[in-house]
């Protein structure tokens, strides 16, 4: 099916799958780390740009969207997923900090226990705060039933990421002396 953006469902995905290859095809001529011969490396900035474009094809076709829809949702959708992403960046620095705070062999200073502690704390409310933003300004877009359509795939699309990363994990986890990878 051919919209009026001049590109099929078909060829887009052509391109995401040429973006695959080519980032394989990189990495691969780039050289594999020791002991990941024939790996395909993938930057996170490239894995997160195949997500996107992903996601945006697959909510084109879950949601129906009309080709007045597709160019504002796909703006906002990916200003929603770099929030996310920049978000759990943060987040996971902040809770990086307050590991090396308290671990067994550190001092733990109270007020910099404290003080890292509140910034956690503001750093989710205005994280929240800008999620509700961004999904709201999703919806705008959308109908009532594509709003819906939308957070049930985007809580398939994430449960298929996390299945692929389990898989991942268990590919590179070198099976135990005489015995094999499930």
């Amino acid at each position: 099916m051919t919209t009026a953006r001049g590109i099929s469902r078909a060829a887009a995905a052509a391109v995401l799958l040429l973006g695959i290859a080519a980032t394989t095809a990189r990495a691969q001529d780039e050289g594999a780390a020791p002991g990941r011969a024939n790996r395909p490396v993938v930057r996170p900035a490239e894995l997160a740009a195949m997500l996107d474009a992903y996601t945006v094809m697959q909510a084109q076709t879950a949601l129906q969207l009309t080709d007045a829809q597709f160019g504002p949702f796909v703006t906002r959708v990916k200003k929603l997923q770099e929030n996310r992403r920049r978000n759990t960046v943060i987040r996971n620095r902040l809770l990086q900090e307050l590991r090396t705070l308290t671990a067994p062999n550190a001092v733990a200073d109270e007020n910099a226990l404290r003080d890292k502690l509140r910034a956690l704390q503001e750093h989710n409310d205005q994280a929240a705060a800008a999620l509700r933003r961004d999904s709201d300004a999703v919806d705008e877009v959308l109908d009532v039933r594509q709003q819906v359509r939308f957070r049930l795939l985007e809580e398939r699309l994430e449960r298929q990421k996390l299945d692929l990363l389990m898989l991942s994990h268990k590919r590179a986890t070198p099976p135990p002396p005489g015995g094999r990878n499930p």
